[in-house]
């Protein structure tokens, strides 16, 4: 292949899938690839980091275009020996086609992950632009606080680390290398991740590592510490990624108990005790929550905490009752879904609008929001109003069964899932502002928040 022939790859790619549909040509197909990326020029994605970071782009404009088709050849066919997809298990599948194909194909836990971490740089970054004192509202010191080029730095490299090993590991397989040695570099790779985020040392943000652990310790054991806001706000992002953690317990799972060499990527969906951790760890977000509204209670005296926990077990309640629906599909459980998250997701609008976001004032001077907003338009408040009321309602899906045409049940799946994430992204800016504006929560013993307008013309 000369690299004059570099614009037809894609072209090429398409007319040897569609006229070789064995596995036995899966070889010449990765082979096909990797030779074809020796003639493309990389981009590069450029972040002005303090001293000029620059970072290599994995993004290039050919080089999606036939890694997709690999990846959607194995991911769409249901023959039982679908090649990649089938056998490349959730931690690698689909992460290059977080930022090439948008959501509906984000499938597996660090696409969430990183969509959550690119969006909370979004957030940060709305949040200085809008002058809401985020690092006061949390308690993080000025000087150690991740700033929103901090964010997008991190999630970039990890990226760039996760996509690199995808190619390792697909060029491993096409060399004939052995299955048990291959399939255990996805867990290295998450290995690695979990001990850099316990390193001791003083790198890579130590400061922010270690406040992250503290938290999630808090999170965990929420009826023994005092509820602060940052735990209180971590504990919501939670919620919002349950199926990145049924993913974490996945992989949990096949190394431990070693499916990886055998290659049995039902074991851990066949065990009983793994189907029924699965189910509770879906729970735990809401039990969790539902902890820090009981602590709260005890220590304020305050009956909104109680009805603020009385939304988590309404959450926990429809989500007990499509757990059921899922393992006896009749009518009587359909019903009880229908009702049960119905009733939970009226519960969840009203304390969106009304006790988070401070909106649907009726005596307020701006129709159906309050007296102070920090944005200028407000057309921005009623299309947010309106996106949460649509992607809350997304539990739908799972009473029509709807799909879209013949896209893999796994596809929908994430892509519900990242529209969950997207809508916990815009719940946070407008949070953080009613926070800023009325200290809803009541975390501060004063109402007034300084506003950082030097550091905001610093920043920027």
């Amino acid at each position: 292949m000369t690299c004059e022939a570099d614009k037809d790859v894609p072209f090429t790619l398409i007319d040897y899938t569609l006229n070789h549909d064995t596995d036995s040509n899966l070889s010449n197909l990765l082979h096909l690839i990797l030779t074809a990326t020796y003639c493309i020029t990389s981009d590069f994605i450029f972040f002005g980091y303090n001293h000029q970071v620059y970072l290599p782009g994995v993004l290039s404009r050919s080089l999606p275009d036939m890694s997709l088709w690999l990846i959607l050849w194995g991911f769409y066919r249901r023959q039982p020996k679908s090649v990649y997809m089938e056998t490349a298990y959730p931690v690698l599948r689909q992460v290059l086609q977080l930022f090439i194909s948008l959501a509906p194909y984000l499938n597996n836990m660090f696409s969430l992950l990183f969509l959550h971490f690119f969006l909370y740089g979004c957030n940060i970054f709305a949040w200085r632009k809008a002058r809401i004192n985020y690092s006061f509202i949390f308690e993080l010191s000025p000087t150690k606080e991740l700033k929103y080029r901090d964010v997008f730095l991190i999630c970039t490299t990890s990226l760039t680390v996760v996509v690199g090993v995808m190619f390792v590991h697909l060029s491993l397989l096409t060399k004939g290398y052995s299955h048990n040695q291959v399939q255990a570099i996805p867990g290295l790779l998450l290995l690695m991740f979990l001990l850099l985020l316990v390193c001791p040392f003083n790198i890579i943000y130590q400061s922010s590592r270690f406040r992250f652990l503290r938290v999630i310790r808090n999170i965990i054991l929420s009826p023994l510490y005092k509820v602060v806001m940052l735990d209180f706000f971590m504990a919501d992002q939670l919620c919002s990624q349950v199926p990145m953690l049924r993913n974490l317990e996945y992989v949990a799972c096949y190394y431990i108990t070693g499916s990886y060499k055998t290659q049995d990527y039902d074991y851990c969906m066949r065990v009983k005790n793994y189907r029924d951790l699965a189910y509770a760890v879906s729970f735990l977000p809401y039990y969790w929550r539902a902890m820090q509204c009981a602590r709260r209670w005890f220590d304020e005296g305050q009956t909104s905490h109680l009805v603020n926990l009385g939304k988590y077990v309404s959450a926990m309640l429809a989500a007990g009752a499509k757990v059921a629906y899922e393992k006896e599909r009749n009518i009587g459980w359909l019903c009880l879904v229908v009702i049960m998250s119905t009733f939970a997701t009226v519960y969840q609008l009203y304390w969106d609008f009304v006790k988070d976001w401070g909106l649907l004032q009726m005596n307020s001077k701006n129709p159906l929001l309050r007296n102070e907003l920090m944005l200028r338009r407000k057309i921005i408040y009623y299309i947010s109003m309106g996106l949460n009321l649509i992607l809350r309602l997304a539990w739908l899906q799972t009473v029509l069964h709807s799909s879209f045409g013949h896209v893999d049940y796994r596809v929908t799946g994430l892509f519900l899932a990242a529209l969950e994430v997207i809508r916990r992204g815009l719940w946070n800016f407008y949070r953080l502002e009613n926070e800023h504006l009325n200290n809803a929560g009541k975390f501060r013993a004063v109402k007034t928040v300084p506003l950082p307008f030097h550091e905001v013309d610093e920043e920027d």
